[in-house]
């Protein structure tokens, strides 16, 4: 990973000389240089990188990994040089001391150290220069793609539930199901890794007419690691139960009373050990009276067996076809045309690389993603293509090389953020939030100048999804992916490479990135300086419980620059641990989201003068936020969202001209002097995404109604009424108008009856997504339907719990050309929407449905 780790610190050494920073200059000419010999060898780090892999050199393995170790120690130094110390503030640790007040220790001590790196460096570039018999010289085209450092497609092209040759096989698993008379039926779909048994049970599972036909519904990911109980606690969140305080012993008998009198289906994906005593238990706790069915989804037959199916109810998926193959391909790697190839000098060389996938779906998806990111050049693809011939001669499995080879050729930047999946545990579904919030804050995201640095890391994960490497879990009303996870035979790879990098070996001394476990050991954290990142990767619904012992230890890893400890219980009182994470002054995002119970945050944290993130939402109990906050000028998000208790924000916020993401912000009322008003969100001109909790009139003065209409980034607006009170609140929102270039409005709880006057395709004429969800909403206000045959630009439409809105079908059509999706549920007065059952049951109605329909 040598030619990630140059590319990340050269941009960040290049930002920080051209900056002209005073506590940079003492150790200017030991910089540059640095920068010129990193220069010099960076073409070739990949290649290094790959031909340390294939070789058995260890000296090569060794010159790669002393490049990073010493990487990893400038890149601490700039850091430390970076820190500016404060007249309040002298440090008085007195660990990171540099230039003000003098100590010249430090100084003599960190360019004696640099001096040495640098000869370091220097005699590994003879190195590398010998074993790939290269001659290194300066080439301005390739330090570190830094004009131009995002790929092709900076958002997502590929549409993720396009599934190809598996339709035989739904439509055998559906009618296994619908055959059941009595009792349970058991089905197995059994084949190799890759082949698409998960996607077989995921489309069956997800089907309208199963939808119908089962009352209860259980999706259970059978990890290597579960336990009997982790399976348990699955099955009850599936079925809306998400108590952790249950007795192990209770579970079964809970899980028995929700299905009783029901047909259920359950799936059980990906079961491994053929030790089924677990099994057997369940099994024999799940009620039999109603034609109820069990899908299991394995590597091995034997596993089936045991579990209860019968030879007849074995389904194993057949590799799919030459033709289908093809076709799989193309929509992937041709998804910016259509799925069409309009280049014939690509077919047959595209055909030879779709060959070698041997008909395994997962290979074909890895690389028809990676080909989507190649330009369209005949030598390119050939390269690719012996390349892809290569990684088959090391390794004869089809997917494993398919995603070593895709792994290969990523970007660099994109590969440190591929890596980062190492932490969490098999299964474990991710958040797309917390995956950017930590490329941001590590640094990991490229830096453009002007660029939006949240912007940047949505695309990075943009660049992931469409090369296939991460699997989509869920979406939102308008198809943007929320959270993910990656499939086994992918996490594979994404450990071995981890652990040969040194970016996540979890069970060595100065690991750099860890994930939080209640397990932990000490000596994880004991004064481990090259700790990088340590976040909560828990599953879903799963709290860590920290004993005081592992929590103290936080505040000793020193170049901490992520901490997200979100979803954790603490023996030792929150305030005292936050105080103690004041010292971590490199900390750039601070997660505190869903710890309890955090009233405050203490004035030790007003150190943490780097910090780019702060999230502190699901804090119910959180009272304040400090004004210290307010010398946050590097905040690029801060989400205060679900904090139930915080009445308003501190008055100043307006002066973090950085920050792109604001979520949760509650104006101050006219008698809350110390509070912020809404006013001050004019200057916050670089935010993307605002969300709004706005609860009286006076929450917005008569002058403050333009607070929002000069936001020029504005992507995402979202306004909640919830516990509002007084009718002059309406007038007010009335009087907000949003900016015009706005692309995303969700309104929620709004307390009108008619839909605000400037939600017109007059007012906001780019806007594509528009969900509006509970209130009073009964009618749109006559400009929502257009002014002198003006139309919306919206793509995709939500209505959600709206017991008293009332609109036709044909009439919202007539204004919305570019619907391709609408979500609506517990809306009874809609009229002729064509989603089956609105009032009741809800549903989901795209282009797709309506051209199958006809």
């Amino acid at each position: 990973m040598a030619d990630a780790l140059v590319q990340i610190f050269l941009e960040r050494l290049l930002d920080t000389l051209s900056e002209q920073a005073r506590y940079v200059n003492e150790f200017r000419d030991q910089f540059e240089r640095l920068q010129s010999e990193l220069q010099l060898m960076q073409s070739y780090l990949a290649d290094a990188d790959r031909l340390k892999r294939k070789s058995e050199n260890q000296t090569l393995r060794k010159v790669m990994a002393d490049l990073r170790e010493l990487i990893y120690e400038a890149e601490d130094i700039l850091a430390d040089c970076q820190l500016q110390p404060r007249d309040d503030d002298q440090l008085s640790n007195g660990w990171l001391t540099c230039i003000h007040p003098p100590n010249l220790s430090f100084q003599y001590q960190t360019g004696k150290r640099l001096r040495e790196i640098n000869d370091k460096i220097t005699h590994i570039k003879q190195n590398m220069s010998s074993f790939l018999n290269v001659q290194f010289f300066y080439r301005t085209d390739t330090i570190g793609a830094r004009n131009d450092p995002q790929s092709r497609w900076s958002g997502p092209v590929y549409d993720h539930t396009q599934v190809v040759g598996l339709e035989g096989d739904t439509r055998k698993i559906k009618d296994w199901l619908f055959e059941a008379k009595g009792g349970i039926v058991s089905i197995g779909i059994v084949g190799m890794g890759g082949l698409g048994k998960t996607t077989i049970a995921q489309k069956v599972f997800n089907d309208r007419e199963i939808e119908n036909w089962f009352e209860r519904k259980m999706w259970v990911s059978v990890s290597q690691t579960f336990t009997e109980e982790h399976i348990m606690r699955s099955m009850l969140r599936n079925l809306g139960d998400a108590n952790v305080g249950d007795d192990k012993g209770e579970l079964l008998t809970k899980i028995h009373q929700y299905l009783l009198g029901k047909r259920y289906l359950i799936v059980m994906d990906d079961v491994w050990g053929e030790e089924l005593a677990w099994w057997r238990r369940i099994y024999e706790g799940l009620p039999k009276e109603k034609a109820s069915s069990i899908i299991i989804t394995t590597r091995n037959g034997s596993v089936a067996k045991k579990m209860g199916v019968q030879e007849a109810r074995i389904h194993i998926p057949k590799f799919l076809s030459e033709h289908d193959s093809w076709l799989l391909f193309r929509k992937i790697a041709f998804a910016a045309t259509g799925g069409e190839c309009m280049y014939p000098s690509l077919v047959d060389v595209g055909k030879e690389i779709v060959e070698k996938c041997k008909g395994l779906p997962l290979a074909i998806k890895a690389v028809g993603g990676m080909m989507l990111y190649k330009p369209p050049s005949y030598p390119e693809w050939k390269r690719t293509a012996n390349n892809f011939r290569d990684e088959l001669v090391e390794n004869d499995n089809s997917v494993m090389a398919s995603l070593q080879l895709s792994y290969n050729e990523l970007p660099p930047y994109l590969k440190s953020c591929f890596l980062s999946f190492s932490l969490y545990p098999e299964d474990c579904v991710i958040r797309k939030e917390q995956l950017v919030y930590w490329w941001v804050g590590e640094g990991f995201v490229p830096l453009r100048n002007g660029r939006s640095s949240i912007g940047a890391g949505e695309d990075c994960f943009a660049g992931l999804t469409n090369r296939c490497l991460v699997e989509v879990v869920d979406k939102t009303y308008n198809k943007m992916i929320s959270t993910c996870k990656i499939h086994d035979m992918v996490r594979d790879l994404v450990i071995r490479v981890a652990r040969e990098d040194a970016f996540f070996r979890p069970n060595t001394m100065n690991c750099r990135h860890l994930g939080i476990k209640s397990d932990m050991e000490r000596k994880q954290l004991m004064s481990n300086l090259k700790l990088r990142a340590l976040l909560s990767t828990n599953k879903t619904a799963e709290v860590n419980n920290i004993a005081s012992s592992i929590a103290t230890k936080f505040s000793e890893c020193h170049y901490l620059r992520v901490l997200d400890i979100s979803r954790s219980v603490f023996e030792m009182p929150l305030d005292g641990l936050l105080s103690q994470i004041g010292f971590l002054q490199h900390l750039t995002y601070l997660c505190l989201s869903n710890t309890h119970p955090l009233i405050q945050l203490p004035p030790s944290l007003k150190k943490l003068h780097n910090l780019q993130i702060l999230d502190v939402s699901y804090c119910q109990n959180l009272k304040m936020l400090p004004s210290y906050v307010l010398s946050f000028n590097q905040l690029r998000a801060l989400d205060v969202s679900h904090c139930g208790s915080l009445n308003y924000l501190p008055k100043g916020l307006g002066g973090l001209l950085n920050l792109e993401v604001l979520l949760g912000f509650r104006p101050a009322r006219s008698v809350q002097s110390e509070g912020c008003r809404i006013s001050e969100l004019k200057n916050l001109t670089r935010l993307r995404k605002l969300g709004l909790q706005l609860t009286c009139g006076d929450e917005i003065g008569d002058n403050e109604v333009n607070a929002l209409v000069n936001l020029g980034e504005l992507l995402f607006l979202s306004i909640s009424c919830f516990d509002s009170h007084g009718s002059d609140l309406i007038a007010k929102i009335n009087e907000l108008y949003p900016p015009e270039q706005l692309d995303e409005l969700c309104l929620n709880f709004y307390p009108g009856k008619a839909s605000p006057i400037w939600l017109n395709p007059v007012s906001l004429p780019m806007l594509r997504y528009l969900s509006v969800s509970s209130g009073n909403l009964a009618e749109l206000h006559e400009s929502f339907l257009g002014v002198n045959n003006a139309v919306w630009k919206i793509e995709a439409l939500m209505f959600e719990s709206l017991s008293n809105l009332g609109i036709e079908w044909t009439m919202l059509q007539g204004v919305m050309p570019s619907l391709q999706i609408v979500s609506a549920s517990w809306c009874p007065e809609l009229d002729s929407f064509p989603i089956e059952d609105v009032g009741f049951r809800g549903g989901i109605w795209t282009r797709e449905d309506h051209m199958h329909q006809n």
